[in-house]
């Protein structure tokens, strides 16, 4: 088996690189996580979602006779903004040393899933995540996911702008209760479907929420309206909570589901198939939810508890790699850069990163609902998604780097010293440096970690 830094760098991270040597223990790479905060290129809601949004509104009520013309302007710009976010998020995988952090990054935006419905969505949920999940990666569970309800983008998406309790004023004029975001909050989002909540839980805590609401103005400090909100009192699991002033029943609710005994088992299995297996060993998982429980949801020391499992040995590539991992861990093998990366012109990064992961079965922002993209190795294993990768090793990844490294060093600048044995005697009998290429990124050793 490999030593540390390789096993680690495959499993928990997006892979080698031939630039950067990976932390050397596990105490090194969950310190390591600090460094996917955000950063310069992080997006901002007030500054890459809200002015276009208004000027959308103020176009659409406009008699101007170029009308058409400036709302095709203002789309440009923002399918060009847009298109910044995956750039981003690929060059920050790309260039970060550990990996780990941005793993960590893909896998709790997945956990709170937002997508990109329209084209205005895409800086919003670019926004979501440089707010709501990366200031939060070495906090604990329950500030993130407040930070992540009650995000602007969240109540978007879930439908949350909508809702009105019955007996507020907003309810007295006929808007009604919107459960979207209550049931995703209980069912994905904390205890997990089946954990012993009713119908019941699920009304009292949308009820609880009504208040919480969104409306794209250049002052978009406050996310709550009192006059939507119904007045209370709310029985959740049965806890009573009273409205008070602002979202101080909301997060207390949060909190608390948070810390709850359903929640620690189920964001532990969570992390255990995401990270390790997609049937992960039952002594993880309780491992995992001890910890979750006896810290109250501290997130550095889940993650070191995951990070030094003996599991991550023990159920070595027993994940697929994702299209988005998969085109990551090829682009550090081959030497990219973070630079590299953020150097490429839109052109290039459409048709040759983003139709390519497309190509695999993962169109990027657009998973098929609030549960996120699937963990299962059927959902990626299929023919259509490696005949994808394949093709993309083939045809788009020598338009990125004309100049690709030689197979048999990208063998060890990828895999290490997990390479088979198989493996090793075909790369060199390739007919030519293409195929041997292609011949490893096709390959079980690369496709699964």
């Amino acid at each position: 088996m490999p030593a540390y830094p390789e096993l680690a760098a495959i499993r928990l991270g997006y892979g080698l690189s031939p630039l950067t040597r990976p932390p050397a223990d596990a105490a090194a790479l969950v310190e390591a996580v600090a460094s996917a905060a955000p950063d310069r290129d992080a997006f901002s809601l007030a500054r890459d979602h809200l002015p276009y949004r208004i000027r959308l509104a103020e176009l659409n009520q406009s008699d101007a006779p170029d009308k058409e013309a400036q709302l095709k302007s203002l789309r440009d710009e923002v399918r060009i903004l847009g298109l910044r976010a995956p750039q981003v998020r690929i060059a920050r995988a790309v260039g970060d040393a550990g990996g780990f952090g941005e793993r960590l990054v893909q896998f709790w935006a997945d956990h709170f899933t937002v997508t990109n419905a329209n084209l205005f969505d895409a800086p919003a949920a670019a926004a979501f995540v440089d707010e709501a999940i990366r200031p939060h990666l070495m906090s604990g569970f329950a500030d993130m996911m407040f930070a992540a309800e009650t995000h602007p983008r969240m109540i978007m998406y879930l439908d949350q702008t909508l809702s009105a309790g019955p007996n507020s004023q907003a309810g007295k004029r006929g808007r009604g209760v919107n459960e979207n975001l209550a049931r995703e909050i209980i069912e994905l989002h904390s205890l997990g479907a089946g954990a012993g909540y009713h119908q019941r839980d699920v009304r009292q805590l949308a009820l609880l929420l009504t208040g919480l609401t969104f409306r794209p103005t250049i002052d978009h400090a406050s996310t709550f309206n009192g006059n939507w909100a119904e007045p209370g009192p709310f029985q959740v699991l049965g806890k009573t909570y009273l409205r008070g002033e602002g979202q101080g029943a909301i997060r207390q609710v949060i909190e608390d589901l948070a810390r709850h005994d359903a929640t620690a088992r189920h964001v532990a299995r969570k992390l255990a198939v995401h990270f390790v297996s997609d049937n992960p060993p039952d002594s993880l998982v309780r491992r995992l939810a001890q910890v979750f429980r006896s810290t109250k949801g501290d997130l550095p020391t889940l993650y070191l508890t995951l990070a030094e499992a003996p599991e991550l040995r023990d159920c070595f590539r027993q994940k697929v790699r994702q299209p988005f991992g998969f085109v990551v861990a090829a682009l550090r093998g081959c030497g990219f850069r973070h630079q590299d990366v953020m150097a490429l012109d839109q052109q290039a990064l459409q048709n040759r990163l983003l139709s390519g992961m497309f190509i695999m079965g993962q169109r990027w922002g657009s998973p098929r609902g609030p549960d996120g993209w699937p963990e299962d190795a059927l959902a990626w294993a299929t023919a259509q998604g490696l005949a994808g990768r394949i093709d993309w090793a083939m045809r788009l990844l020598p338009k990125l780097r004309p100049d690709l490294p030689d197979p048999r060093d990208f063998l060890q600048a990828a895999l290490g010293d997990t390479a088979s044995d198989a493996l090793r005697w075909a790369v060199p009998r390739a007919e030519s440096p293409a195929e041997g290429l292609a011949l490893i990124l096709a390959s079980p050793d690369f496709n699964r970690r």
